[in-house]
């Protein structure tokens, strides 16, 4: 082995064996705080740092706080309950943006029509038969498609179904659906599954797209 390799290990092993600085408890305190105070500015801004600062101190020290532990935890579970109100208002918003978008790119493409409660179609095929009475049951066949296409339900073979018993925006667009047409339909959310959305397929404040093609109608 060449003599400078020998020498260059010599060197190298003992800042390999050497310890690290010992860390200040000065420096450490100041870390934890910074740490803290990153966390706490993300998640709730706005503390009034002063009696941050108290209520830490007196903790660590085992002084008795100034507020009963009891005041303490409802006001700790009514800022979580808050804090949660707001993230959820703040989800519901951002689908109820998602929505409004989809619903105004709808409605500007060709051929389409509205209806009362915003529900909008667009006519695929006409018909010449009867039209459903709002009592009465009809025969479909149809395909049902979130607004990334995603297909969430459909039916090749005809189904019957009594018209009081389907989402309100099939209640509003087939009573004016002439038996023979087919029809595409954008219904708001509020005219589908609303706010509770339909289990894993259908999330809260999602509108629906389906292609109805109505086969016949019945009292």
């Amino acid at each position: 082995m060449p003599r400078y390799l020998i020498l260059g290990l010599c060197l190298v092993a003992p800042l390999a064996l050497a310890s690290p600085e010992p860390v200040s408890d000065n420096d450490l305190a100041y870390s934890i705080g910074a740490s803290l105070g990153e966390r706490l500015r993300q998640e709730v801004p706005g503390l009034q740092l002063d009696a941050l600062v108290d209520g830490l101190r007196q903790a660590y020290q085992g002084q008795p706080p100034r507020i009963a532990k009891s005041q303490m935890q409802a006001i700790l579970a009514q800022h979580d309950a808050q804090a949660s109100a707001a993230a959820e208002q703040a989800q519901v918003d951002q689908l109820l943006s998602a929505e409004k978008r989809f619903m105004a790119g709808e409605r500007a493409k060709a051929g389409v029509h509205e209806l009362p409660e915003g529900v909008l179609y667009s006519e695929l095929a006409s018909g010449t038969g009867a039209q459903p009475k709002a009592s009465g049951s009809v025969q479909v066949r149809y395909v049902g498609k979130l607004p990334d296409g995603t297909v969430f339900d459909q039916s090749q073979q005809p189904q019957w179904f009594k018209l009081d018993s389907v989402i309100e925006g099939w209640q509003v667009a087939l009573p004016r659906m002439k038996a023979g047409s087919k029809w595409r339909l954008v219904i708001p959310s509020a005219q589908a599954y609303g706010a509770e959305g339909a289990g894993d397929l259908i999330a809260p404040y999602t509108p629906l797209v389906f292609e109805i093609e109505l086969l016949a109608v019945a009292d």
